[in-house]
């Protein structure tokens, strides 16, 4: 037999210290005068935020046969009525527990699950298993008279503030309850605070994995990078780099783009990038490392439609020539004094890793001369818009883009700063696209 849903009512009280019509539950079916009690909610709804157009419910869940409890009306800061329901036992409860009820009143005396109280009871179970019914409401313990000890291992357990069950009235009941749910809410705040914070600790330690600190000890190489992920509010994305200097004195510089910019990507890419590392410090290179990065990705990324670009360059210990290997990815940029910046060559290169098995990543042998700039990018630098066409900046629109600002004599972090933030400003706003770029500098 279904248990039957009690009645809620509005009590027009003043806020006296004394009811004037004191409110005691209805007989056992739970009813009070008054209009229905409304839907039944899923057991964690949120509650109903308080403002000056909402009335605050009060949800009493208690079982007294003797009906000696007594509600008294009650007002809440702004003059409203405070609307209240009363359930028997935690089935009822479960069921009356909507939206719009703000805190909840439990009898620390009511059985546990329906069940008789025993010696190996524990005393709190009911207001445990109130606590997980509702985790978002504010509760209120009733407890006997000069139990104080009992009152303050409830708020221990997690209720918001204990009452004594001889001592209500209205004014003591309804501050109790503004106080509860304000301190229910600044409860919740302080946790989203929290979660924030370790989000934001989490993040910054998987960015430490995606922007590594160059290892350059003993190079006479300048480095400078910029990193800005395309997915809203991240900090990571698909794109990765890394620059380390092996014993030999050569210096290996990657940059890469596991297409998709989402978290897998990012996981993705820091694993690649990782793998790289180890690679280049055991002695590997061009064709040998691109195929064994190949392997990595083929097991590591979730469907066999997952692939990424790399261009890799190896810089001779006397700086003046690199090996160079692309594999899908847009080849570098080269400024030297007296002569234009350009693009460095990339016919014969290779596919990007994971598009073809048995694939082949030619290295090509390149003169850099004894001064000069080189810049290692993503393609999300030349892919956005030029303006609110369908045009967009491509490769020799950056071209011309750097050229001018090495004409105003911008170098480093400078030159990668403004070029970054003419193409955002080009587009029309952010890039979509996850964009990082790596400079390195010889300067005699």
């Amino acid at each position: 037999m279904p248990v039957p849903i009690p009645r809620q009512r509005a009590i027009p009280a003043a806020e006296s210290g004394q009811a004037q019509g004191a409110f005691s539950p209805g007989g056992p079916s739970g009813e009070a005068t008054g209009g229905p009690a409304g839907a039944v909610p899923a057991p964690q709804a949120a509650t109903t935020p308080v403002d000056s157009t909402t009335n605050l419910t009060l949800l009493v869940i208690e079982d007294d046969p003797a009906g000696s409890l007594s509600v008294p009306e009650m007002l809440d800061a702004a003059g409203k009525p405070i609307r209240i329901r009363t359930a028997r036992n935690l089935t009822e409860a479960e069921r009356l527990l909507t939206d719009d009820v703000h805190c909840i009143l439990l009898d620390l005396a009511l059985p546990a699950l329906g069940r008789a109280a025993t010696q190996s009871d524990d005393e709190l179970t009911t207001l445990k298993h109130v606590l997980r019914l509702a985790p978002r409401h504010a509760v209120l313990a009733l407890t006997a008279s000069g139990d104080a000890e009992r009152g303050a291992e409830a708020v221990r357990v997690g209720a918001q503030d204990y009452l004594f069950r001889d001592e209500l009235d209205g004014r003591l009941l309804s501050r109790a309850i503004r106080y509860a749910v304000e301190r229910k809410r600044s409860d919740k705040a302080e946790r989203r605070l929290t979660e924030s914070r370790l989000r934001a600790q989490e993040n910054a330690r998987l960015e430490r994995g995606l922007l590594p600190t160059p290892l350059l000890e003993g190079s006479s190489l300048r480095f400078a990078a910029r990193y800005r992920p395309g997915r809203s509010r991240a900090l990571l994305g698909g794109d990765f780099y890394d620059t380390v200097r092996t014993p030999d004195g050569t210096v290996h510089a990657m940059i890469g783009d596991v297409c998709g910019h989402g978290p897998d990507e990012a996981a993705l890419g820091v694993e690649l990038r990782i793998a790289w590392r180890a690679l280049t410090f055991a002695g590997l290179c061009g064709d040998e490392l691109l195929s064994t990065l190949q392997q990595v990705l083929e097991h590591e990324r979730e469907n066999d439609e997952i692939f990424a670009t790399l261009c890799t360059v190896d810089i001779a210990p006397d700086g003046r020539r690199a090996g160079l290997c692309l594999a899908g990815h847009p080849s570098p940029l080269i400024s030297r004094p007296g002569r234009p910046a350009e693009l460095l060559p990339y016919e014969n290169g290779g596919p990007a890793l994971g598009l073809l098995p048995g694939a082949r990543w030619p290295r090509r042998q390149v003169e850099l001369g004894g001064e000069w700039s080189l810049m290692l990018y993503t393609d999300g630098l030349i892919e956005g818009h030029i303006g609110e066409g369908k045009e967009r900046l491509g490769q020799d629109g950056m071209v011309d883009l750097v050229r001018r600002r090495l004409a105003e004599g911008l170098a480093g972090e400078e030159l990668l700063r403004a070029t970054v933030n003419e193409v955002r400003d080009l587009n029309g706003g952010e890039l979509t696209d996850d964009v990082a770029v790596l400079l390195l500098d010889r300067t005699p």
